[in-house]
């Protein structure tokens, strides 16, 4: 579903806190509700939005209230489009221009450290996956060789390049060499001469024909001239839908990420788990270069379980490592349905652990931290820890938690209903009549307080999706970002969603003018 300009996600919310008053009862309340009751009051709730003015996208979602029981189809991603070039060019900026917002970062200076380098966009109604190359640690001598082997790894998880080239600055040899990788590569492949502001960059980008990549499109991602017409070359060059991250069918083997910062043991736990040396295990940080998809029998049914342990560091390219790693990372994240965040208990949580899993809930996916080395930990270090839990990751202190060993196996049993549990959640629909019941008892109990004089009412709601749960509000105004994250808090209470990030939105409408 695409979320309009006026849906706000509590995700991103900040603001002023709200002090609920207590109501313990709130679940109990809820469930002693009838079907027939909760259906009747959804009706009038939804009979009640004809006095407000709805949109076009308004209508779709509430002629089409979801089926609990309905199944999904084919999960079909969108296509992957790679951005690539050498540093200085424009690539994030292109991104940027793309996205819409400022998100890449802007800022190719030697060691510049990404924490994303995929970002989900859209152009024309099209969603497209953007994978961005820029701004890494590179050194004089080995710049061609290392900026071609970035991107390779880029255009092997992308369905179509954009092959970037500062006109001011002509075609150089890395340039050249960039473009042989892309002839081996075989990908469809645009040619963007950035930097064209006027007729003189006109004549300059014509020059780049002799690249051998066909016609060269005039464009200034800074000032966004020529990029509109650009975009529509590039969604005819892709796909519908994603050649490289496979569509997936529900029923299969359920897609688990192993993610967590380098040497924590995920290739051990993965042995662990497959009964054999199947991974490389080093303790070199970064000993795993390709991801290892593997199928493994656990609890009497079968997991695909992804290892992305970051990438071999030869002595050429460990300045790109971060790269490889955290483009690994989010494919694999994006490709899973659950992430298994893989922390170690006898060291402090470190902000890259932190980063981890944030990346895991933005990518919206079901969660379950494992606490590794478990059985090396002494009674101090594990009153420390419950500490750092509470202080670094309150923010998902409704993930299962999962004390094991990777190296011996001790309680890796316990992974299973753990995720089995988290992705039961993920999955979940609530009933339209039986979210609306929720919400009337909810703030009957604790309505909105009152903003300049006035009062904000949720007119009625719906889940709109799940895979994650997404729950949107309709409303007649501004829902406090506090007031928004004690209904998320206390829909988690009331039906138990256990193991999955929850999104809810709002769209905020009026009444309709009498004529």
């Amino acid at each position: 579903m695409t979320r309009g300009p006026n849906d706000m996600t509590d995700a991103a919310a900040e603001g002023e806190g709200f002090v609920p008053a207590p109501d313990e009862d709130l679940a109990a309340r809820v469930a002693d509700i009838d079907e027939e009751d909760a259906r009747l009051r959804a009706e009038s709730l939804r009979s009640g939005l004809a006095d407000y003015a709805l949109e076009d996208d308004d209508a779709a979602l509430l002629a089409d209230l979801e089926d609990p029981d309905a199944e999904g189809g084919l999960v079909r991603p969108a296509p992957v489009l790679a951005i690539v070039g050498r540093p200085n060019v424009g690539k994030s900026t292109l991104v940027n221009r793309i996205l819409g917002r400022r998100e890449a970062v802007v800022e190719d200076v030697p060691g510049v450290t990404r924490d994303r380098v995929r970002y989900r966009g859209e152009w024309g109604g099209r969603p497209l996956t953007l994978v961005d190359t820029g701004g890494w640690d590179i050194d004089a001598k080995g710049m061609a060789s290392r900026i071609a082997e970035q991107a390779e790894v880029a255009v092997e998880q992308a369905d179509g390049v954009v092959l970037v080239v500062d006109v001011t600055t002509g075609v150089t040899s890395t340039d050249e060499h960039v473009v042989r990788m892309l002839r081996r590569a075989g990908k469809p492949v645009l040619l963007a001469a950035n930097k064209v502001d006027d007729e003189r960059g006109e004549i300059a980008a014509a020059e780049l024909w002799s690249l051998g990549l066909g016609e060269p499109h005039p464009i200034s991602a800074m000032h966004g001239r020529g990029v509109a017409d650009f975009l529509d070359e590039v969604i005819e060059m892709l796909p519908e839908h994603s050649q490289v991250d496979d569509a997936e069918a529900p029923g299969g083997p359920r897609r688990i990420a192993l993610v967590g910062r380098p040497n924590v043991g995920k290739s051990s736990l993965l042995n662990r788990l497959f009964g054999s040396e199947r991974v490389l295990v080093d303790n070199v940080a970064g000993t795993t270069r390709d991801p290892v998809d593997e199928i493994v029998e656990l609890g009497g049914r079968p997991w695909r379980f992804v290892d992305t342990a970051g990438i071999k560091k030869r002595a050429r390219q460990a300045s790109g490592a971060d790269y490889y790693a955290a483009l690994r990372t989010q494919t694999a994240l994006e490709r899973a349905e659950l992430a298994l965040v893989l922390l170690e208990a006898n060291e402090t949580l470190s902000e890259q652990d932190v980063r981890i899993i944030r990346s895991a809930t933005e990518a919206g996916r079901a969660l379950v931290l494992a606490f590794n080395k478990w059985d090396l930990t002494d009674e101090e270090r594990r009153e420390w820890l419950a500490r750092e839990i509470d202080k670094d990751l309150a923010h998902v202190a409704w993930a299962p938690r999962v004390n094991i060993s990777a190296k011996t196996g001790r309680h890796a049993e316990k992974l299973v209903p753990a995720m089995e549990r988290a992705l039961e959640n993920w999955d979940r629909r609530i009933p339209t009549s039986r979210f609306n019941a929720f919400l009337g008892e909810l703030v009957a109990a604790n309505p909105h307080p009152l903003r300049g004089g006035k009062q904000p009412r949720i007119l009625f709601g719906t889940q709109a999706s799940n895979r994650p749960p997404h729950f949107v509000l309709f409303t007649s105004g501004f829902l406090d970002p506090g007031y928004r994250r004690f209904i998320t808090r206390r829909l988690r209470e009331t039906f138990a969603f256990e193991g999955t990030p929850i999104e809810i939105s709002m769209r905020i409408r009026e009444k309709r003018k009498r004529t």
